[in-house]
């Protein structure tokens, strides 16, 4: 019979002494009766079964590992974006707050505020003393936003449902608005602008931070068409605004992501 690795021999064991012979150390079967050959063979099956499954089993627990190194991997770069985002907004905040002469106690409307990262960083600027209206037309994104108020449970934040053309907030209530690239999406300008001058208190203050029409986006649907493609024209936010009766008070050009911030005051 042939050579049969040491190991399963081993582990057989059921296998008479008098049938094993150990040539240059290794282990060989000696010819036998058919019924050592049946034996030799369904118990070599059975070891070879056993080895395969041990390698399965092992393969299986490496591949799991790297699986869960992976999800955790992902994870991780996942929080490290979300820290990074964040950071950025407050930074930004920062400096809008210090352009529109915020403080404790000020009345802010952040309008199209989305995931809220704009509105959680504004009512840190303006304290408990203060407010800060979040303003969504997105059915998803206004349960989300109520959602994470619930959860952060912040009483001085205050989601709201706005229209297409019309920021649903009652008059006089806003020392301060601001549309962070969300300008360039209203489809009735004029009626949207009407709604925020009426937000705002006398010598409130709007800023719009948008940029001009950008190569390689999609055109935004409904828009007016003097647009010029997705963005909007520093010019064309000037001039909308100074016909819904604000006064232009600053422009800063160099606002990030290749942005500008036009300042409005309401006479």
């Amino acid at each position: 019979m042939a050579d049969v690795p040491r190991k399963l021999l081993v582990e057989a064991r059921k296998i008479p002494e008098k049938y094993i012979t150990r040539p240059w150390g290794s282990c060989s079967v000696a010819a036998g009766p058919p019924e050592l050959s049946e034996m030799l063979t369904s118990q070599f099956a059975r070891s070879l079964i056993g080895l395969l499954e041990k390698g399965a089993n092992v393969a299986m627990k490496k591949k799991k590992l790297l699986l869960v190194g992976l999800a955790c991997a992902v994870a991780a770069a996942v929080g490290v974006s979300a820290a990074r985002a964040q950071g950025e907004a407050a930074e930004e905040v920062g400096r809008l707050a210090e352009l529109m002469g915020w403080k404790a106690g000020t009345v802010v409307a952040d309008i199209g505020a989305g995931d809220g990262k704009y509105t959680f960083a504004a009512v840190e600027r303006v304290g408990a003393a203060g407010r800060v209206y979040a303003t969504e037309i997105d059915a998803k994104k206004l349960a989300e936003l109520r959602d994470e108020v619930a959860r952060r449970k912040l009483a001085n934040v205050i989601v709201v449902e706005s229209k297409e053309a019309d920021t649903n907030l009652s008059a006089g209530c806003c020392d301060a608005i601001f549309l962070r690239h969300v300008y360039h999406h209203l489809t009735k300008p004029a009626e949207f602008d009407a709604g925020l001058v009426r937000s705002l208190k006398s010598g409130g203050r709007l800023a719009i931070i948008d940029f001009a029409p950008r190569a390689g986006l999609e055109p935004v649907e409904g828009v007016p068409s003097n647009r010029g493609g997705h963005g909007i024209p520093q010019k064309i936010v000037i001039e909308e605004l100074s016909a819904a009766g604000l006064r232009l008070e600053k422009i800063v050009e160099d606002w990030p992501e290749d942005s500008y911030c036009v300042l409005f005051v309401k006479r």
